[in-house]
């Protein structure tokens, strides 16, 4: 990136991201991928210490608070981390604290803080470099407590190749139609995403990108910061990851 070059994911993730995503973002579909969460956190006690890396809007840390753990919410964005304490409101005592944080370096008193970190809705592979995504799991590592759980949910580089969709668009709730064009780079691991928008207050376009690993990467990456990956699902399904999932949901425990 060029020098002084603001990187996309730090301007991105505004109001317009949750036009362009709100299909996706339902409260329905949230209280369903919580549910799920708490199975696979299940051996966890109430209030044990949750945090939601790259927690956006708080669409999952709400949830999982009022579902009785005690969840910190980390995200660069001032937007979504403002639209997630104002809908935390009503939880009172039990509302996640939020704080505004680069995920590649997380505060040196969050060290074996955590019983389990949760990255959901491909909250990875943002950087320039895959050596600052293997920093994040770094991080991970590090705040975790031994024996906590790591959830990673994202795209999974083998079905999104396998079934690759190079232009759709949809509807949101607005009146605002939006598209999208895709194109993946094999040597980098980036997928490039060219959002297109038109509605009643005008229209515009905007690009963003994302590495996409294999799981087997991402269990390497993993293992070197001494997470071991135990389990690996079908997006948020209970059934195993496949060949041609889009989506994986990975469980791993720190040594």
């Amino acid at each position: 990136m060029p020098t002084g070059q603001v990187p996309w994911w730090a301007e991105y993730f505004d109001s317009r991201y949750l036009t362009e995503f709100d299909p996706l973002l339902s409260a329905e579909r949230s209280r369903r991928e919580v549910a799920r969460l708490r199975t696979l956190l299940g051996e966890l006690p109430d209030g044990a210490r949750v945090l939601d890396l790259g927690c956006g809007q708080g669409r999952h840390a709400n949830l999982l608070a009022e579902a009785g753990f005690a969840v910190t919410g980390l995200d660069y964005s001032a937007d979504l981390l403002a639209l997630a304490a104002g809908a935390a409101r009503p939880l009172g005592r039990r509302s996640p604290t939020y704080r505004r944080g680069d995920m590649r370096r997380l505060p040196a008193a969050w060290t074996r803080r955590f019983d389990a970190v949760v990255n959901l809705f491909t909250s990875f592979g943002f950087f320039d470099r895959a050596e600052e995504d293997a920093a994040v799991l770094a991080q991970v590592a590090r705040v975790l407590r031994p024996g906590g759980l790591l959830v990673w949910h994202g795209g999974s580089r083998d079905g999104v190749v396998a079934r690759f969709l190079g232009r759709d668009w949809w509807l949101a709730d607005d009146g605002t139609m939006v598209g999208h064009e895709r194109t993946f780079d094999p040597l980098s691991g980036f997928l490039a995403i060219r959002t297109t928008w038109r509605g009643r207050r005008g229209g515009g376009e905007r690009t963003h990108r994302i590495r996409l690993y294999t799981a087997t990467r991402l269990a390497e990456l993993c293992a070197a910061v001494g997470l071991v990956v135990e389990e690996a699902f079908d997006g948020w399904a209970d059934r195993p990851l496949r060949r041609r999932s889009s989506e994986m949901l990975l469980v791993a425990r720190k040594d």
